[in-house]
């Protein structure tokens, strides 16, 4: 199973939240309490996402955490980045990793692109969308999927004209 840590998912949780009134300092304990999470896992994720640029801190009687920029400018794969480091589906797929394998693998092409897929998708999804309490509409995993006839890096999504 492919799946992120708790952390990052905490992370998520935590900005959607912050993103809900945006304009409003909210204080760690504060934030903790409103999500059901522990102070200390809260505390931890905002000093990540403080550390990434995704929240700056306001000190103070009136002080918390606010967003960095809108949450229409921070993406899923910001959030994911800031808590587990660049998206990658495998060490060969990541732009600054050599493989001593690559030359004999025959595979390290396809896992790149599976992991620009996976980067464009989570790309497209930001931190506006995560905010909303109603569920996003996905579209079908068949126009998601390029033919390999098709694939150019340019453009991964195939509509169903080009089918």
């Amino acid at each position: 199973m492919l799946k992120l840590s708790k952390l990052s998912d905490y992370a998520a949780v935590v900005l959607a939240q912050i993103a809900r009134q945006p304009q409003r300092p909210q204080a760690a304990p504060e934030l903790a309490e409103e999500v059901g999470l522990p102070r200390p896992t809260v505390s931890k994720t905002l000093k990540l996402l403080h550390k990434a640029g995704l929240v700056e801190s306001r000190r103070g009687v009136q002080g918390g955490y606010l967003l960095a920029r809108s949450a229409e400018q921070i993406r899923v794969s910001d959030i994911i980045a800031a808590i587990e480091g660049p998206v990658a589906m495998t060490a060969c797929s990541h732009s600054d990793h050599d493989c001593e394998l690559a030359a004999l693998c025959g595979v390290a092409d396809n896992w790149q692109r599976v992991s620009l897929a996976m980067s464009q998708m989570l790309d497209s999804i930001t931190l506006a969308h995560l905010a909303q309490r109603e569920p996003l509409q996905i579209m079908p995993a068949r126009a998601l999927a390029p033919s390999p006839n098709t694939f150019s890096r340019e453009s991964l999504l195939v509509s169903d004209a080009d089918s």
